[in-house]
């Protein structure tokens, strides 16, 4: 790996089929409000994204996964694209942040059966299985199902890469061990189910073309 030859560049949306958490800042929580947050942006008055640590994070535990690697970094080709720290090996792919798209931004805004700007609120219990009683009533917050993100990833294709082809495939196969799995906190009560549109594939070739 010697010399950056290319750039994949590819765009596409996320679409949340149910309610999606991933955790922000509960420091300041009100008496009756809500106890788990999502992450929001402060910039974006206060509008809920997806890190892209998030995403990436998500792919990189189902390729390993199912490639059967007994633990981080030891499977040599989702090294090759998504980097080992330990062994100082570079991460070939670039994962954005991901905002709600203009449509989802102003249909959640205006939308008047939300808890809260942008979001809902769902109520979350423990049951006590010998009493039969609901305890430790909490509130989670959720984008809820409908909205969409505008997701990108980026790929850097060194010299050693071929054309990059291989790395295509593994990050779409991460896309859809996603798609049929979940992303965010409490999947298994039926959050974070989502999934992703159209992938818009863009080859940056010309060093002066990276800048676009």
């Amino acid at each position: 790996m010697e010399k950056l030859v290319k750039k994949i560049r590819i765009n596409t949306t996320l679409e949340l089929l149910t309610g999606l958490h991933i955790g922000g800042n509960s420091d300041n929580v009100e008496i009756g409000g809500i106890d788990n947050a999502v992450i929001k942006v402060a910039t974006k008055n206060n509008q809920p994204y997806i890190p892209g640590s998030s995403l990436k994070g998500k792919m990189r535990c189902l390729l390993e996964q199912i490639f059967g690697a007994p633990e981080v970094g030891k499977n040599a080709t989702i090294n090759n694209l998504f980097g080992f720290q330990k062994t100082n090996q570079p991460s070939k792919l670039i994962v954005r942040d991901a905002y709600l798209t203009n449509k989802s931004e102003k249909e959640l805004h205006e939308c008047d059966s939300l808890d809260m700007p942008y979001t809902e609120g769902k109520w979350e219990n423990v049951i006590d299985r010998v009493k039969g009683t609901a305890e430790h009533p909490r509130q989670t917050e959720r984008v809820p199902a409908g909205a969409k993100f505008n997701v990108e990833f980026v790929i850097n294709v060194w010299d050693n890469d071929n054309d990059g082809t291989e790395l295509l495939e593994l990050l779409k196969k991460g896309i859809r061990l996603i798609e049929n799995d979940y992303l965010g906190g409490c999947g298994s009560r039926g959050y974070g189910q989502i999934k992703f549109g159209e992938l818009q594939i863009t080859e940056l070739s010309n060093a002066n073309d990276w800048k676009a």
